[in-house]
């Protein structure tokens, strides 16, 4: 099991992590794409690594948009989990996002 992270380990993460934002209770980030079918490709794509991860995000869709909550309930905040799982996130997202 990870370990929370304390305040300045969030921000340190958050250093590495353009677009997040965030505090010890979560990670938080908006993705917005060209439109509605790049928005749900990019949930689709990333359904299976989630998956993979065993880490799973509150996530919603409108239209262009994909809001993201990440957040390691087992340790009732951020973890390390939450740092791996926002890379995964913005590799699949890639350049599709803005």
């Amino acid at each position: 099991m990870d370990e929370p992270f304390d305040p300045a380990r969030v921000t340190q993460a958050l250093e590495h992590l353009p677009g997040w934002s965030g505090d010890v209770s979560g990670l938080t980030r908006t993705y917005t794409f060209d439109g509605f079918s790049d928005a749900i490709a990019f949930m689709a794509a990333a359904a299976p690594r989630i998956d993979e991860m065993d880490h799973h995000p509150e996530w919603t869709n409108v239209y262009d948009r994909v809001e993201v909550r990440l957040s390691s309930h087992d340790v009732s905040g951020v973890s390390g989990r939450d740092v791996r799982l926002a890379e995964v996130l913005d590799e699949l997202a890639g350049d599709a996002a803005r």
